[in-house]
Formats: structure tokens, sequence, C-alpha cells
């Protein structure tokens, strides 16, 4: 039986049990995937209301807005939600490199065989 979650077209997000979205960031133009976050009900919220991508961050237990010490703020172009609203999809224009390395995107790295190998 299908949910009215899965198939309608009300935003009905599905929080796991700590209160959590997973959300993936690509970019709007190349399409890359830049980082893959989590949002709880106030970080989507700020979202939503500012247009710059907001996110829950696990490990310091607070929210926080991307870019708001480096200044490489991601601006949201879209957002979509997956078919049972547990995972959202950010689409952006970042600012400048995403990842807290410096990188363009979190996924700069490849993996080959059994050992990483740095993508460019």
């Amino acid at each position: 039986m299908t949910h009215s979650r899965d198939t309608g077209l009300t935003l009905d997000p599905k929080f796991d049990s700590s209160g959590l979205l997973t959300a993936v960031v690509t970019d709007r133009v190349s399409g890359d995937v830049l980082m893959v976050a989590h949002m709880n009900a106030d970080a989507l919220a700020q979202t939503q209301a500012t247009g710059e991508a907001h996110f829950w961050s696990r490990s310091r237990q607070a929210l926080w807005r991307k870019g708001e010490t480096s200044g490489n703020v991601l601006r949201v172009a879209e957002l979509r939600i997956d078919c049972d609203q547990d995972a959202i999809w950010v689409i952006a224009d970042a600012a400048g490199p995403t990842c807290h390395t410096g990188e363009r995107t979190c996924f700069y790295r490849r993996i080959e065989g059994d050992g990483l190998v740095t993508a460019e």
C-alpha cells in the first residue's frame, strides 16, 4: 500500500529517529555532487526561508549555515525531496569551495583498487 507521503504533493518530511534527513547537494551547472550532510526541521525551514543552505551538525549538535565562517555559501536554486520524503536534494550555486579542505567538492578523491587516488 502506498502512503500519501509517497505520491502526494504535500511536503511531509520523514525525519529519522534523530530528527534528521539526509541532504545531498549538487552543483546547479555541472551536476557534480558537492557534499552530503543532514538537515533537521529547523535547517530545512531556514534553507527555505533564506535561500541559503543550512544543515544540522551531528558533531557539534548545532544548526549551521554553509559558509558562515568561510563565506562559501550555497545559494539554493532548487530543493527536491525523494519519493518517501526522507532525503533532500539541494541543487545549488556554490560561492567557492564546498569542502572544508578547500576542495571544490567533498568528493574529490576516487577509489581505484584498494587505494585512494586524487581525482584531479
